[in-house]
Parts: structure tokens; sequence; C-alpha cells
């Protein structure tokens, strides 16, 4: 599969304050990535780097294999890193063409990303009587009309209503299903759950996870317990059982994560046979914003 975007060991400081630590992934063509974290976790410093408007301090990065310069590369991306300035009293597609003019590209894509991003119809609208969903959405159309290979986005649902974080959500998911590779930044991990196929969990500047979001959520899942009297031994006898990794307690209940397949079933026969009668037994698999939260809350 080609690799559109590599990191090797990507550093950034200002002064005392290490943004970006030791960084690596790879972007492969055709998926959808988060780079998922924390308001200040280095998320838009990534961006900022890989974009050349932010110097590393050292580290690399290279675009489609290595077979461009990042200049030449550039020209196939598509991003949008802060709130573009767009012309109040122009229209949206005025707006588009001026964009064109300035980038040295055609105008005949722009009535068919107004159309991608649902915004035909307010073709010939002044941008001043925009939604700050319909300013977002035009956002993304004029980083589209170089019809990039990869689309980068920084939180791009931020300040929008729940309404205007559906559109931009599935306008999204409409132009990766068109072939073309994003990734966003995001610290909402239903964002990143909804609309990624791939993560990249960072905080702090560090790498804590990347691969496959459905793999991050692929644990053999928790058991919540509750007993009425000798929790202490209950807790004791779970930590001591092959198929458990690690017991906690939320308040009444404990919380025991497995390391290998078991149901329920078993499990409660395994602590009748010990003397053990629970007033609560339910298996789960385990959230996205749970191994978030333990990735998180360990490092």
């Amino acid at each position: 599969m080609e690799t559109i975007l590599s990191l090797k060991n990507l550093d950034k400081k200002y002064g005392a304050v290490h943004a970006v630590n030791n960084l690596s992934f790879d972007i492969q063509k055709g998926n959808v990535y988060g780079i998922l974290g924390p308001n200040g976790s280095g998320k838009s410093t990534t961006l900022g780097i890989i974009l050349n408007v932010v110097n590393r301090t050292s580290g690399e990065f290279s675009w489609f294999n290595g077979n461009l310069s990042t200049h030449e590369a550039l020209k196939k991306v598509g991003a949008i890193i802060e709130r573009p300035n767009f012309y109040p009293y122009m229209t949206a597609t005025q707006n588009l063409a001026l964009i064109c003019k300035i980038k040295g590209i055609s105008t005949e894509k722009i009535d068919e990303k107004l159309q991608t991003v649902n915004l035909f119809e307010r073709r010939n609208s002044k941008f001043s009587t925009f939604s700050l969903g319909m300013k977002q959405r035009l956002a993304i159309a004029s980083a589209l009309l170089n019809d990039p290979e990869i689309l980068i986005l920084d939180e791009p649902t931020n300040g929008l209503d729940p309404q205007g974080i559906h559109e931009i959500r599935q306008i999204i998911k409409k132009i990766a299903a068109n072939g073309t590779t994003i990734l966003l930044a995001s610290h909402l991990l239903d964002e990143v759950e909804k609309v990624c196929s791939h993560v990249v969990v960072i905080r702090k500047g560090i790498k804590l996870y990347a691969g496959r979001v459905d793999e991050m959520t692929a644990s053999k899942g928790l058991l919540e317990l509750k007993i009425d009297t000798n929790e202490a031994e209950l807790i004791q006898l779970l930590e001591n059982h092959p198929a458990i990794l690690k017991v906690t307690k939320d308040h009444e209940t404990i919380i025991a994560t497995l390391n290998s397949e078991i149901s329920a079933t078993e499990i409660n026969q395994f602590l009748f046979n010990k003397g053990f009668v629970l007033s609560h037994l339910v298996k789960r698999k385990p959230s996205l914003e749970q191994q978030f939260l333990d990735l998180t809350n360990n490092n």
C-alpha cells in the first residue's frame, strides 16, 4: 500500500516545552486517520511541521514514499489548519474563484466542490450570510479545489452546533468514500470513533498508540461485578485469575479487565464454587473512551 506520509522521530521544542516528542507514524493511502489527544498534546504542532509552517527541532518526515520534495508534495495536499479568511461581501463562488487564481488552478471544479460540501444552492450567497458550519464547509471546499490526494483538517468541528458537527462528519465520510486520504486532528473521541479508520493517540507530544480504531477497542472486554459482602476477598481472587489482567474499583462496582476470553457464565460459576454470590455481573466491550483514558492516565 502506498505511504502518503511518513514521520520518523519528529521532535519540536519551544524552550522548555517539548511539544512533539520523538513522534513516528505512517499514513497509508485511502484511510481516514485521526490524531487524537487532549488540548495541548502537540496535534496542531505536528500538522504545522508536515505542512512546512512550523520548523522541526529534529527528526524527519517524507511525503509520497519520499519521491517528492515537500514543496512539490504540498501541491497534492489540501489543508485547513486555522479558520480561513474569506471576503465577507463576496459570494461562495467568488471566494473560491479567487483562491483558484491565487493557487494558479482552474476554476472548473468550483461547482463540483460546492456540491460535495452541500453548498451549491448557496453558491451565490455572500459569505457574511453563512453560519459557522457553512463557513467551515466552504473552507473544506476550498481545500478540495486542487483534487488533493490527502486532506488535512485541524479540529474540523470546533465551535459548531450538533447539526453543524453532523454535517461536517458526513462530508468527511463522503470525501473519504471517493478515495481521498484524510488526516484530522481532534480532541473528541466521538469524532475519531465515528469517522476514522485509524488513530494515533498522543499526549504531551508522545505517541501512546497507533493503529486501527477497531483494534484499539478489540480487547477481550471487561467485567462489572458487585457483591454485598467479602468484597476485598473477591478482588483478591479475581486478581489471581489467569483470564483477568487487572482489577479496579469504580464506586461500588468492581471492574475486571480481561486478557483472555471468558464468558460471564464461566466467571459466575467459578466464583459461586468459591463461595461468592454476586449481586451484579455484566460483561462489556470497552469503549474507545475507556481505552483512551487507560492510555492517557497510565502514561
